[in-house]
């Protein structure tokens, strides 16, 4: 079933939840489930390393093309692949500070499962 799945990610995607190993300091993203790691929320604050605009969608996106899916440098160190949304394609700049945002992602329909994820979008 599709909701245990998603019960067991809600941190990271709601929350930008990841780790921090607690000798090092390092901070991951995912989370790593070593026995020397500890729940860590990131900032969600970062900046745009490289981004790229898709025409050609996976299927179930078809309405959301074009957008843009960024590398993101989060403050914290770790780098993640995000969408960006509430900006064009055209003022999209590498080095662009942006935060995360929670957006919908998907209903899944019949059985009323609303899928919600992390964007980022420029500063406000």
């Amino acid at each position: 079933m599709e909701l245990a799945r998603h019960w067991r990610q809600r941190n990271a995607r709601y929350r930008l939840e990841g780790s921090r190993h607690r000798t090092t300091g390092t901070v991951s993203f995912p989370a790593d489930h070593g026995t020397d790691e500890e729940p860590f929320c990131l900032s969600g604050r970062g900046s745009v390393l490289t981004y790229a605009v898709v025409h050609a969608p996976s299927t179930g996106h078809e309405a959301e093309s074009p957008y843009i899916v960024a590398i993101i440098a989060l403050v914290e160190g770790p780098r993640i692949t995000a969408q960006l949304t509430d900006v064009a394609s055209g003022e999209v700049t590498m080095g662009m500070q942006v935060e995360m945002v929670t957006r919908l992602m998907a209903d899944t329909g019949p059985d009323g499962l609303l899928l919600y994820a992390y964007k980022f979008r420029p500063v406000l």
